[in-house]
């Protein structure tokens, strides 16, 4: 082979025997991995296997405690993303990095923006005309003035792809960058990943979708408990044992039977409602026992009427009923109604990074812990080890910083701390996004329980097969009103597109 063909084919990146250790946690042992230019690589595993920490070595968050990282060959030092920028890498993290009170353009050029003519100006007219370009690869039509703040979390996504495309990188890593968009969206980044690939870029791509390995894949790694364990082409392998790799052991990877459930009390009554974020007159029912789907496309308006029914948002018309009482006022009412809500952004909405397990375990049921307001650390602790092992929370220590803890782990101390509240109906906004095939199967089996036991559940997800397999029925959301009902018969994925998609 010469030396031409050898340069073509050798590894743009590598990382050799990377180790990184935290407090309490050895989160990558000896873990080498490359990337080579026009090609996808893969990379799986489970929440906590080590993925996301050897994307931010590679980007200059962390330093490795042993290994080394080459470019083009040559050992280099990333010890910031200003170093890995200049390598020509750009990162996509699963939590976003947008600034909330500045415009979509000046989220995508921040730290890059464009100088005007008259030295320490900014030329504002370049810059919101090539982040309109760049929104437009992705199919998005989006003015990009509009403040950060007041986009939808698939719409975030978006701008932080866009983001990264602006960079013209050389390696561009996608950390689960489909989990929050629709079938359409997702569409268009993949024909934008396919012509960079074309481009000579290497792409690291990180994905709990594990068809998506299938669909874009020129090779595939799988990372578990901080260890290599196998790098394939995808043509070598396939869904069942990438799963068994992932976790160890074989899994039943889907979810669940559907049992015939015999619905009890009138939960959930919700009568004209409508809000001040574009929802309008939306009527929906829910009872104990069964777990009632709320889907449609992204935009249709399913987050914002499980948000005015939580009383996050403004009510300005119509009526919530809660186990027969009229239901007003904020969440703080909702909670002692018994209602509780998994939001869709745990880390923005759902948790305190900031505090401990065992505080944010503990934080919604206080009050039904202690009615006398006197608190009692050993009834603390014992609450907060109890419901650690009953949700199986992978925690070195109650007292460890949630900020800490894998995706899964984190949206498993969401749902603990509505149990320590006593709550009876539950809102689970997108519960499995962002989290592994293992840590899914076990939310949908903490969740099946609940409604063993008699809660009432009302679940949003974009996955639609997540609807179809888990739900007794569901209520299809379009442009902000219930386009339709369907029952256990009818609840097909072609029917709930149809309903989504279609005015009829």
């Amino acid at each position: 082979m010469s030396e031409s063909a050898d340069r073509a084919t050798a590894p743009v990146m590598a990382m050799q025997g990377i180790t990184k250790a935290f407090p309490g946690v050895r989160a990558l042992e000896n873990v080498s991995f490359d990337a080579c230019r026009g090609e996808v690589h893969m990379l799986v595993g489970q929440n906590g296997a080590g993925k996301s920490t050897l994307m931010k070595i590679l980007y200059g968050a962390y330093h490795p405690d042993e290994g080394e990282i080459r470019f083009e060959g040559k050992a280099v030092r990333i010890d910031s993303p200003a170093d890995a920028r200049r390598l020509g890498i750009a990162v996509i993290f699963q939590e976003f990095s947008l600034v909330p009170y500045l415009s979509v353009a000046q989220n995508i050029f921040l730290g890059r923006e464009f100088r005007g003519r008259i030295p320490g100006q900014i030329d504002h007219g370049r810059m919101h005309a090539e982040a309109t370009k760049l929104l437009s690869m992705l199919g998005m039509e989006l003015d990009t003035r509009t403040l950060i703040h007041r986009l939808g979390i698939a719409q975030q996504q978006m701008v932080e792809i866009a983001k990264a495309l602006s960079q013209n990188a050389r390696i561009l890593v996608m950390d689960e960058p489909t989990a929050a968009l629709s079938d359409r969206e997702i569409e268009r980044l993949f024909a934008v990943i396919r012509r960079l690939r074309g481009e000579g870029v290497a792409i690291i791509y990180i994905s709990h979708r594990l068809a998506e390995v299938f669909e874009l894949g020129d090779r595939v790694t799988v990372l578990r408990d901080g260890k290599n364990v196998a790098t394939m082409q995808p043509s070598e392998t396939g869904i069942d044992e990438l799963v068994r790799l992932m976790i160890g052991r074989d899994l039943d990877a889907s979810y669940g039977h559907k049992l015939e459930r015999t619905p009890g009390e009138l939960a959930l009554e919700v009568k004209g409602l409508s809000s001040d974020r574009g929802v309008a007159g939306v009527n929906l029912v829910v009872r104990s026992g069964e777990i009632v789907g709320l889907s449609g496309l992204v935009g249709s308006g399913r987050s914002e009427v499980v948000r005015a029914i939580f009383g996050a948002d403004r009510v300005t018309a119509g009526e919530v009923r809660v186990y027969g009482k009229v239901h007003h006022g904020g969440p703080v009412r909702s909670v002692r109604e018994g209602m509780a809500l998994v939001p869709e952004s745990r880390k923005q909405e759902g948790l305190a990074l900031i505090r401990s397990v065992q505080d944010n375990l503990l934080l919604a049921g206080l009050r039904k812990l202690f009615p006398t307001r006197w608190f009692s650390p050993a009834r603390a602790a014992s609450t907060a080890q109890a419901l650690i092992a009953k949700l199986r929370i992978a925690t070195p220590s109650p007292r460890r910083l949630a900020k800490y803890l894998s995706g899964g782990n984190q949206q498993k101390v969401v749902v603990g701390k509505w149990l320590s509240a006593g709550s009876r109906f539950f809102i689970f906004d997108e519960p499995t996004r962002g989290i592994d095939v293992g840590a899914k199967a076990e939310m949908f089996g903490l969740i099946g329980e609940l409604v063993a036991q008699g809660a009432a559940v009302l679940m949003v997800s974009s996955e639609l097969a997540e609807i179809v397999k888990v739900c007794d029925r569901a209520y299809v959301m379009r442009e902000g009103r219930v386009a339709g009902e369907l029952g256990r018969q009818a609840l097909t994925e072609e029917n709930i597109l149809r309903l989504a998609m279609h005015h009829e």
